[in-house]
């Protein structure tokens, strides 16, 4: 496959292009991701011509409307930001997930300021013009900023979340069929019961009993999807999705075998041992016993690549 490519503030790249010059450089970004995927950097300011440097921008409440301008109330580039906005998200469709920069008044996805007009105190309660559109032309699209990138559950959530509409953009390029989504849905199953069981259950009866158009049907399966991965699995949900997976061994394992995985599941469950003790011992079986094609089918076992490291310190 090829890689994923993601959009990206220009700044969290490390160019340099902040209204100062600086640049809000990202190092799992750029020294642990960027091996693995394609980025396509976007600055809205530079995009809509404000050069460097230059006064810093901000949102302002005006009446009924928030304008962007500067802190005086000059250099309104509302309407440029909005126009630009709003043609480039409609050319992301191929975009796998978007990593936006935090607090910005046009890349924040939320918490940004939005200032009183009469300059005196703020509420963060914005989010950037240009992320705005982004995610609204773009719904399916796995979206998050620098800062939240920093918290290893989100960030392990949105690299599955990008791998898997990765994937999920490949298969459509591929040709759809209803056999192939199936085909997909089975191997993306554990990895959705891990995240949320109610999303698990309907997806796979949407699938068993839908008289949908395949259309219509890959649409709404494929939203579903999107939406269940979007919620961060637990330690309780990884420990459900784990003990299913371990019934598919009864038959093959000893007695020793089957106790030491249960014991494996229960110290990830206590907290006392990191999801990946579990999972390697699965994946040692897997390669024993490598009848089990299902089950090494499954998406759960490897969402992302291994050398990302994600699952090592919970």
């Amino acid at each position: 496959m090829n890689k994923p490519i993601i959009g990206i503030s220009a700044c969290v790249m490390g160019d340099k292009v902040r209204f100062d010059t600086g640049h809000k450089r990202s190092n799992f970004v750029m020294d642990e991701l960027a091996e693995h995927v394609d980025y396509q950097p976007v600055c809205p300011e530079m995009a809509i011509g404000m050069g460097l440097p230059r006064r810093p921008i901000r949102q302002v409440i005006y009446g009924e409307s928030i304008k962007v301008c500067q802190a005086d109330g000059s250099g309104d580039v509302t309407d440029k930001l909005a126009q630009f906005s709003e043609k480039k998200s409609a050319q992301l469709s191929h975009l796998s997930g978007f990593i936006f920069c935090q607090k910005s008044p046009s890349c924040g996805m939320e918490r940004v300021k939005v200032y009183y007009e009469h300059g005196k105190g703020n509420q963060p309660t914005g989010i950037g013009v240009f992320a705005k559109a982004v995610m609204e032309n773009n719904p399916l699209i796995p979206c998050e900023e620098n800062g939240r990138l920093n918290d290893a559950k989100l960030r392990e959530n949105f690299m599955i979340r990008v791998f898997v509409y990765q994937a999920w953009q490949q298969l459509i390029a591929d040709g759809l069929t209803k056999h192939k989504l199936i085909e997909f849905h089975s191997q993306h199953k554990y990895l959705v019961m891990s995240h949320h069981l109610t999303s698990y259950k309907s997806l796979g009866r949407l699938l068993g009993q839908s008289e949908q158009a395949l259309d219509e049907l890959a649409n709404e399966y494929i939203s579903g999807l999107m939406t269940a991965l979007s919620n961060l699995a637990t330690r309780k949900s990884h420990t459900n999705t784990l003990f299913h997976l371990q019934g598919y061994f009864k038959k093959l394992l000893d007695k020793t075998q089957k106790q030491e995985l249960v014991d494996k599941i229960e110290a990830y469950r206590q907290g006392l041992a990191p999801l990946l003790v579990p999972l390697t011992l699965i994946s040692h079986y897997l390669m024993l016993y490598k009848d089990q094609q299902y089950l090494a089918s499954q998406v759960y076992l490897a969402p992302y690549p291994d050398n990302l490291r994600l699952r090592y310190g919970y």
